[in-house]
């Protein structure tokens, strides 16, 4: 990709950025939330035209006007909100766009045999018959994989794969693109994560603000250097807090039962704990082991089956979504498109979702437009959530790390007593993660009580007082993150260990 340049209203997302692929290697795409590595991509795969710059393939120059054309060229790409149809079984989806057909009538028996070979091949475990709407996020991610894969592709774009993975899968994913890179496939990868980068990468080049900074051999470089490259400065990796000093309880959970949505079981088994002011209490687990559906019952966003839920000492259990935030709780979700944001509003309104019916905000039922608008302004600088328009951006347009800032600003401002964040940093580049994590940390000296449900180890680890692991809906053990390790976390969490009962 030579010279590319790509602007949309108020931002050049790509200035004048060049990228060389070689055949056989992985090559990462590092930049913090905003710097138009997602841009670039999408340019790479159709989904943009540049304004200036080209393209070109095996030394040969080419026009890529679509996606179709992109597959035409060998070049696939799994984006980082995946592109799938919910109500598609994982097949039906797999052969979208390239299906084989008789006289109008699907063939699917060799496009079956086909996904079940690369399946095999790869250890890209999947159940072709399943609901798109069914499975694990992790589980959506092979399906794009295969997608590529069944197109027959040799230039594979990564856009952000793992900020959804648990520790586990994350090491299947590096295993498979090492496989990919000896067939001779070239990988791009783009990712904020920079012991993924030192772990599996070849090269890579690091944007800044729509700039190309430049291309380094991982073998000669240090995380260090990188995030330097990346953010313009040092940055701190551990998290500095003094000892925690917890006051009174402000979140009580007893016995509580939760659905799930996917299989007849509850996914939360009579879980009970507390969450005092000042300190930060997480919850850790491989995905899919009910912390998703605490959440939902926590925050009110399902029925739950019994058990009570107390917010400073006043029962909650049945009440609105509104009411809970009104009497104290803010909510960081984990899927920040669904739960998070109305996608076609302005940021400034996504900023005072939960709050526009507030006399600050409104008058006998109207809006008051200048109030809400610096007020967003107010947020985007002190939170430093870039956008195009500023607090008249489209959300939709933004970067992911970008709403993902922009939705802890609305929460964390609203001075909630209890914060429930999950995943608050999936998605954030290391600049952005050390500002979120200062401001957890300061929400706690404040006397505030935390709730962080998280997969990123490292994160559990660095800002947790205590630390709860979830494990088939229940709670097997209680840490203090002083006197244990990952090692011995990731046996609970993998269901090896109980605590109570000494297994082995």
């Amino acid at each position: 990709m030579l010279h590319i340049t790509k602007e949309f209203p108020g931002i050049k997302a790509n200035d004048d950025v060049t990228l060389q692929l070689r055949k056989g290697e992985i090559h990462a795409l590092l930049g913090e939330n905003g710097a138009g590595k997602s841009t670039l991509m999408s340019v790479l795969f159709g989904l943009y035209q540049p304004e200036r710059g080209i393209i070109k393939k095996n030394g040969q120059e080419v026009k890529i006007n679509n996606p179709n054309d992109a597959n035409a060229l060998g070049i696939g790409m799994v984006h980082q909100h995946f592109k799938l149809v919910e109500c598609f079984t994982v097949l039906d989806n797999i052969i979208l766009g390239v299906e084989d057909t008789r006289h109008g009538f699907l063939r699917k028996d060799a496009a079956r045999k086909k996904v079940m070979e690369l399946s095999e091949k790869y250890g890209l475990r999947v159940d072709p018959d399943a609901l798109v709407s069914d499975i694990s996020v992790g589980m959506q991610q092979r399906v794009e994989i295969l997608k590529m894969l069944y197109r027959d592709n040799d230039i594979l774009i990564f856009d952000e794969p793992t900020a959804v993975l648990t520790p586990q899968e994350i090491d299947e994913l590096m295993e498979i693109m090492r496989g990919f890179k000896e067939e001779g496939k070239s990988i791009l990868f783009i990712t904020h994560k920079l012991n993924e980068i030192m772990a599996v990468a070849d090269r890579c080049t690091v944007l800044q603000k729509g700039k190309g900074i430049g291309t380094v051999e991982i073998a000669k470089t240090t995380k260090e250097e990188l995030s330097r490259m990346m953010v313009g400065r040092d940055v701190e990796f551990a998290v500095e807090k003094k000892p925690c000093e917890p006051g009174r309880t402000i979140l009580e959970v007893d016995n509580l039962v939760v659905a799930s949505k996917v299989h007849k079981n509850n996914a939360v088994k009579g879980v009970s704990f507390q969450v005092r002011a000042g300190e930060i209490v997480c919850v850790a687990g491989i995905e899919g082991n009910g912390q998703s559906e605490l959440v939902y019952g926590l925050t009110g966003l399902e029925k739950v089956v019994s058990g009570t839920i107390k917010l400073n000492g006043q029962d909650i259990t049945s009440a609105s979504i509104r009411t809970r935030s009104k009497d104290g709780m803010s909510h960081i979700p984990e899927d920040r498109h669904k739960h998070g944001l109305v996608l076609d509003y302005t940021l400034a309104d996504n900023l005072v979702l939960q709050r526009y019916w507030q006399p600050q905000f409104q008058n006998h039922g109207f809006i008051k437009k200048g109030a809400v608008l610096s007020y967003a302004e107010r947020l985007i600088e002190q939170y430093d959530v870039r956008s195009g328009q500023g607090a008249q951006t489209i959300a939709r347009s933004m970067s992911g790390g970008n709403q993902q800032k922009a939705i802890i600003a609305r929460e964390v401002d609203k001075d909630p007593d209890l914060l429930v964040a999950v995943q608050p940093t999936r998605g954030l580049d290391v600049g952005a993660i050390e500002y979120i994590h200062k401001q957890i940390v300061a929400e706690r000296d404040k006397g505030k009580a935390v709730l962080l449900i998280s997969l990123e180890l490292d994160e559990v680890m660095n800002l947790s007082d205590r630390i709860l692991v979830m494990y088939e809906g229940q709670i097997v053990g209680e840490f203090d993150p002083h006197k244990t390790t990952v090692e011995e976390l990731g046996l609970y969490m993998a269901g090896a260990k109980k605590q109570g009962e000494a297994k082995a």
